[in-house]
């Protein structure tokens, strides 16, 4: 997609694509009004265009090639620049006939439009200052959110709050660099116009700032994309049926055959707000079976990159010091920021009490029955625990781009070489280079700094219409 100025109009389907009740069709550029009035007849003031119609009104007419009618339709009129790309902009409201929203598609390029590419729409919106780049990324985000806390991340990133956050440290540093800058205009008169301490101080608060939001990519990234939590054990262990349990339905094959799962298998829901990703694995053992040995590579391959690992065993023939001594090794093959969490099942096979004195040892146990459901609401209310009510703190910013984290991740990077370099007493133009540089990569994140490269890369992943 070629960068975009605003000179042709653009105009592209803003619903999803096929047969529905109704469809919207989205014209937008300096000839906006004027395509749409070739086509659109109002039922009221035949002979007013749109042009002099007023702004941000609802007009009901019709759609006509040559006299000919296509559909009767509400017309959306939002003129420059208070419209959502700041420019002309006219919404068709027709049916959702394919066939209908193909000709109003061909009747307005045949007028003078184009069909829009990939979230050209949002681009214009950036280009022209309605928004800046993060929440720009954030529209794409909010329209794919498929959970309560997905949606809150995202709206409050379109809403300016992360943008915000950005901004003040991004004020900060300018200041810092200012400050550095005039000690190089006046650099032979070795004039000192902060303290080398006061500019530590500055530096390390912004350091303490940045590390965080960093941090919280992990948590942000995992909530993005649903949250894994693998099941892993020895087969016959009761996986699948743990799996269908948590899940309520009978997504996975259970069978008394132990290895009845080879593959990984992968169900998603959603507990008050927040999407897990539930991931059945291949029981874990020593096995010639080549088929089986693949599932179990598997199963280890989902483990590290899962924050959450259910470990399920059977509570009724397992020892205590054994189940120590796997959870031991389990651990030891594992990063050490995945939790593991030891669920004992089958406890509907005997009485309870032998079983609790059992596993006295075990830290953090869940006594389960996966065949009867039995305690399996006490497992998901921990799992919502570890990430919260699915509310995220009105003052709290949590990153969920990659390329967010990695901008951040520059950043300090160059502020800790400005720390070292204050640390060292080196020259002030040296400090100033790192400082212009943690500028920069700051700017990536809102779009004060920018490439072509950069724009198409991240708007090419937006639906058409936006």
């Amino acid at each position: 997609m070629k960068p975009i100025h605003g000179e042709d109009t653009i105009v592209a389907l803003a619903t999803a694509a096929g047969t529905a009740a109704i469809a919207v069709i989205r014209l937008s550029g300096p000839k906006a009004i004027a395509i749409a009035d070739k086509i659109f007849i109002p039922k009221k003031g035949k002979n007013k265009s749109l042009s002099s119609s007023e702004s941000h009104k609802l007009y009901f007419g019709t759609i006509e090639e040559n006299g000919k009618l296509i559909d009767e339709v509400l017309l959306s009129l939002m003129k420059a620049p208070q419209s959502y790309t700041g420019e002309d902009t006219v919404e068709i409201s027709c049916h959702g006939s394919a066939f209908i929203q193909q000709k109003i598609l061909q009747l307005c390029c045949e007028s003078g439009a184009r069909l829009a590419g990939p979230g050209e729409f949002t681009m214009r919106a950036f280009l022209n200052r309605k928004m800046d780049l993060s929440q720009a990324e954030a529209v794409a985000d909010l329209i794919a959110s498929d959970s309560a806390i997905t949606h809150q991340l995202a709206l409050k990133q379109m809403r300016g709050g992360f943008s915000f956050e950005i901004k003040m440290l991004r004020q900060k540093l300018i200041h810092l660099a200012s400050l550095i800058e005039l000690e190089l205009d006046f650099g032979e008169e070795d004039v000192e116009f902060a303290s080398r301490h006061d500019l530590k101080e500055v530096v390390v608060k912004l350091l303490t700032i940045i590390e965080e939001l960093i941090k919280s990519f992990e948590l942000g990234n995992i909530i993005k994309k649903g949250i894994p939590v693998v099941i892993v054990g020895k087969p016959n262990a009761g996986k699948s049926t743990l799996l269908n349990a948590l899940l309520n339905d009978n997504r996975a094959i259970v069978s008394e055959t132990p290895g009845t799962t080879r593959d990984t298998i992968e169900e998603e829901i959603t507990l008050e707000g927040i999407k897990f990703r539930f991931i059945d694995t291949a029981g874990l053992r020593e096995t010639k079976d080549e088929i089986e040995m693949i599932g179990v590579a598997k199963a280890f391959e989902k483990m590290q990159d899962s924050p959450v690992i259910l470990y399920l065993f059977d509570a009724v023939v397992s020892k205590s010091d054994d189940l120590n001594q796997e959870l031991l090794k389990l651990k030891s093959e594992l990063n050490e920021k995945v939790r593991i969490i030891p669920v004992g099942n089958k406890i509907d096979m005997v009485s309870m009490a032998p079983i609790e004195n059992k596993f006295t040892s075990i830290e953090n146990l869940f006594l389960i029955s996966a065949k009867e459901k039995t305690n399996i609401d006490k497992l998901r209310s921990y799992l919502l625990s570890l990430y919260g009510s699915g509310k995220i703190e009105a003052n709290t910013s949590i990153v969920t781009s990659a390329r967010h984290a990695e901008a951040l991740k520059n950043t300090f990077d160059d502020l800790l070489r400005v720390h070292n370099g204050l640390i060292k007493n080196i020259s002030s133009d040296l400090i100033a280079t790192d400082l212009r540089q943690a500028l920069t990569h700051l700017g990536e994140i809102t779009g004060e700094i920018s490439t072509d490269d950069l724009l198409e890369n991240i708007f090419s992943k937006f639906c058409i219409g936006k």
